[in-house]
């Protein structure tokens, strides 16, 4: 039993690993990826364009462009709730 279990999971990184020789493969893992990062908050759908300006940090989730870290374009304190330097947190 556990041959065939060991023999499985071998299966499936080969056919993952097969996957990603070729450039659809690897652009296809690379987009998934991008995807569950911007579904998890961990990365923005847009980075922050120069001339960007968002009413509020509605508009700026709306956009993808949030959060938005001082410094960059569309930063402004009266967005930054908390002072720490990155507006539009994430809602928690």
């Amino acid at each position: 039993m556990a041959v065939l279990i060991g023999a499985g999971v071998v299966g499936a990184f080969v056919g993952v690993g097969s996957t990603m020789t070729t450039s659809q493969g690897r652009g296809a893992a690379v987009a998934l990826a991008r995807d569950a990062a911007v579904a998890t908050g961990v990365q923005r759908r847009r980075a922050p364009q120069p001339g960007d300006y968002w009413g509020g940090c509605h508009a700026a989730r709306a956009a993808g462009t949030a959060p938005i870290y001082a410094g960059e374009p569309g930063y402004r304190e009266d967005m930054d709730g908390d002072g720490d330097g990155v507006a539009c947190e994430p809602i928690r």
